[in-house]
């Protein structure tokens, strides 16, 4: 039986019935957050645009459960587990004109006629078949294990297009080697003799010579003679390589590929102390920063020379050019500037117009200086410039480097920062011009092109850094026109025939439900979930204050503030720090830290205003703010806090000298450094899952702000709170998981032991044996918070 549901209806119990929630305590607000309600997820449309399928848990099951909605009726039912899949559009792989489809079903290919509404299959193999697509003459090509093979669809003809072999190329006289390319051995000598001696046939046939069939004694060819019609492709060796980015040009004519040699590193372990079995166990760990990394090269296989040559980068302008900061140290500068090598570089693959006759490709710098978009002449392996995207810092910005893609046979698109935001830009490989499309202090965040290729789909914070809109643009520019228009979070799935879009949205006190609306200005968004419970509606959450000040610098900074209810006589305050650096929570929309969300109201309640800033190197602000901590993490996100400080004592009325700050990852690092080089600023700290030192985390992560600990070691040193702990004078509370693969737990251990050895006793550690990075339990969140709480009692309400 289908089950619908009443909006107001909730775990089957009504508001006046549910437990009241206020006054917040942290045992309640750190319970697993089911009892908040379950927000909907995972959307998806049905191929006809009928029905979103979405999973949800109104009920308070043990998990999700599947649910389904047409747009004819908007009444959230319950469903099959599998009827998403059967409803779902067969993700094809179509021709041009959009009459054939490939697609992959249990390792094989399959085909679909849509004139006819035929299918048909294509291969039945023990090996998996994958990434089938057409050709412009409507082949069909596909890979099988390393290798590409072409299926001529009018004669049924398959082609193998490659010839790549797993191991190191045959030495001379080896088994598989050429016969007769190296002098025989003495072994081959005495194994051919001994054939001679034995069979009649094999003297017969020497006797008349290659014609024979035998050539010499060799492998035979063919029964009666070679067949000068065999096609006998060179293999290409991959030695010890990972072969990766297969891709076939529109008109079959080349193969490019990538070849990566991988490296050593010295990986770390993380030991876990609570376990099933009673022994401590290690779990592998990454490897730090200033690791050696993989280098790769990317090839072009010409099928109609049978030849293998390398796309060259060296060809590339700028790929000498040293970064800025080498200037700090003029040795190595000296070192460097001499040996004048090129950097390392990694190339994606080839990006192919519809016809074959232009692809473009992206090169990365390995220092991540650079970013090119060359234009690639595969006859050759030759590039050439279209667009080099130059950062001091690093490059970075949402979708760049990502998601380009042909308009037409002559037009792409991608987005750059050269304005100082994210926008985008069409480039015309006819004309060589380049066309900026979007423009002002804002970011496009996200680019979808339409089917028929005439409208880009883009979400934007055009409104306001903390508002995101789902917008549409012609291809050839034009007017921005907006599409929603609830002030929040708006995440957009659209429906397969782009005139539905399923909104994912929220606002600051109201978590993620699920809307749906006509795609088109104006149009009315209809709720269709309601997930919180009784219990969570009890309580009056707080829309906190979203302001910005200027900071000393003179750049906005914004920032939430949660204003206390009845401030303590003390007028106590407490920032909260975001993690992650380069993310962004002074917005409209639910925000991802909930649970500090509702440790915050709690703290207003109990007399606390409590700020949250978004500051230098959050997201959401544009190049300037999100490289403004390049070499010197613990600078202006530092100072940000500081001068936020000060605003609250200006306008909300603040006691100076009764300022806790808190946060996780890092939050926690911030928390640190504010703790040890803000001490008057700060008077008591809660540092959650914290990196110490720098040199000691992640190269991905790490390496784009600081560059390398042997190559900018004051870059280091600058950043790493274990440098400043003995400026430490207010009450710190340190909390880490002790199976944390993210930041180690050694991270935190080295700095206990740098505070022993300083004498400072106002720090305490609290240790979570059994949590990673990301916490869990209920019962480790709430420990945590309880101890956060205290410290914040005993010390801001003196």
């Amino acid at each position: 039986m289908k089950k619908y549901f009443v909006f107001f209806l909730l775990s089957g119990a009504t508001i006046a019935q549910a437990q009241q929630l206020a006054p917040l305590t942290v045992q309640k607000i750190m319970r697993d957050p089911k009892w908040m309600g379950t927000s909907p997820s995972n959307y998806r449309w049905s191929a006809n645009s009928k029905t979103v399928f979405f999973s949800w848990n109104p009920e308070n099951k043990e998990k999700d459960q599947p649910y389904k909605v047409s747009v004819l009726t908007n009444k959230p039912e319950t469903t099959e587990d599998n009827a998403a899949e059967k409803a779902a559009e067969t993700n094809y792989a179509y021709n041009k004109d959009k009459s054939l489809g490939l697609y992959e079903k249990g390792g094989d290919i399959y085909f679909y006629n849509f004139k006819t509404k035929k299918e048909s299959r294509l291969t039945n193999t023990v090996d998996r078949e994958n990434g089938a697509r057409f050709l412009y003459n409507n082949d069909v090509v596909f890979q099988r294990g390393d290798n590409m093979f072409q299926l001529n669809m009018a004669t049924n003809e398959l082609k193998q297009l490659t010839n790549f072999v797993k191991g190191k190329r045959p030495g001379p006289g080896a088994p598989g080697s050429t016969p007769g390319s190296t002098a025989p051995s003495v072994q081959d000598t005495w194994l051919r003799n001994e054939q001679t001696d034995l069979f009649d046939i094999i003297k017969k046939r020497n006797k008349q010579g290659p014609r024979g069939g035998f050539n010499g004694g060799g492998p035979r060819r063919a029964f009666g003679g070679a067949d000068a019609s065999q096609r006998v492709m060179k293999p290409v060796y991959l030695d010890d390589k990972f072969l990766s980015a297969i891709v076939v040009s529109p008109d079959g004519k080349y193969v490019s590929y990538r070849l990566t040699t991988p490296t050593t590193n010295h990986n770390t372990i993380v030991p876990n102390y609570v376990t099933a079995s009673g022994y401590t166990e290690d779990i592998p760990g990454r490897s730090k920063v200033g690791e050696n990394l993989n280098v790769s090269e990317t090839f072009i296989y010409n099928t109609d020379k049978d030849s293998v040559y390398t796309v060259k980068t060296a060809q590339i302008p700028g790929i000498k050019d040293l970064p800025d900061y080498v200037k700090d140290y003029p040795k190595e500068l000296e070192e460097r500037t001499k040996k004048n090598e090129d950097r390392k570089v990694s190339l994606g693959a080839p990006i192919w117009n519809e016809t074959g006759s232009t692809a473009v490709i992206v090169a990365d710098a390995q220092d991540n200086k650079d970013l090119w978009i060359l234009k690639l002449d595969a006859a050759t392996g030759s590039v050439s410039i279209i667009d080099r995207q130059r950062d001091e810092a690093w490059i970075g910005g949402p979708g760049i480097g990502r998601g380009i893609q042909w308009i037409d046979n002559n037009r792409f698109y991608f987005q750059s920062e050269a304005t100082g935001y994210s926008h985008l830009y069409t480039f015309n490989v006819a004309t060589g011009e380049k066309k900026q499309l979007t423009s002002g202090k804002w970011e496009v965040q996200r680019v979808d092109l339409s089917k028929d290729k005439t409208t880009f789909y883009i979400s934007a914070n055009k409104e306001h850094p903390g508002i995101t809109h789902f917008y549409k643009l012609s291809v050839n520019g034009g007017d921005l026109v907006q599409i929603t228009s609830m002030k929040g979070g708006n995440e957009i799935t659209m429906s397969p025939d782009e005139k539905w879009i399923a909104i994912n949205y929220s606002y600051m006190d109201k978590p993620w439900e699920l809307y749906i609306q006509p795609n088109k200005p104006g149009a009315k968004a209809v709720q269709i979930t309601k997930s919180t419970s009784a219990e969570f509606d009890s309580y009056k959450w707080r829309q906190p204050d979203l302001v910005s000040f200027k900071n000393r610098y003179g750049a906005d900074v914004y920032a939430r503030v949660y204003p206390a209810t009845k401030p303590h006589p003390n007028k106590p305050a407490v920032v909260f720090v975001h993690g992650a650096g380069y993310l962004q929570n002074v917005h409209y929309w639910w925000s991802q830290y909930f649970r500090e969300y509702m440790f915050n109201n709690l703290l207003a309640d109990n007399g606390y205003t409590v700020i949250d800033i978004d500051y230098t190197a959050s997201s959401g602000y544009g190049r300037d703010h999100r490289t403004g901590i390049y070499r010197n993490m613990g600078g202006k996100d530092l100072t940000d806090q500081v001068d936020g400080v000060k605003m609250l004592v200006e306008k909300y009325g603040v006691n100076p000298k009764h300022v806790g700050l808190y946060g996780g990852s890092y939050g926690g690092f911030i928390t640190l450094m504010g703790m040890f080089k803000e001490p008057e600023v700060f008077s008591a700290g809660a540092a959650l899952r914290s990196v110490t030192d720098w040199a000691h985390y992640n190269h991905g992560y790490t390496a784009n702000i600081l560059n390398e600990p042997f190559n900018d070691p004051d870059a280091y040193k600058r950043s790493s709170p274990i440098y400043y702990a003995d400026k430490l004078k207010g009450d710190l509370v340190m909390l880490h998981g002790m199976v944390d693969v993210n930041v180690h737990f050694q991270d935190i251990v080295r700095l206990s032991q740098r505070l022993i050895e300083l004498g400072k006793d106002n720090w305490e550690l609290a240790v979570y044996p059994v949590e990673d990075h990301g916490f869990v339990e209920p019962s480790s969140w709430t420990d945590e918070y309880k101890r956060i709480f205290k410290l914040f009692e005993t010390t801001l309400k003196k």
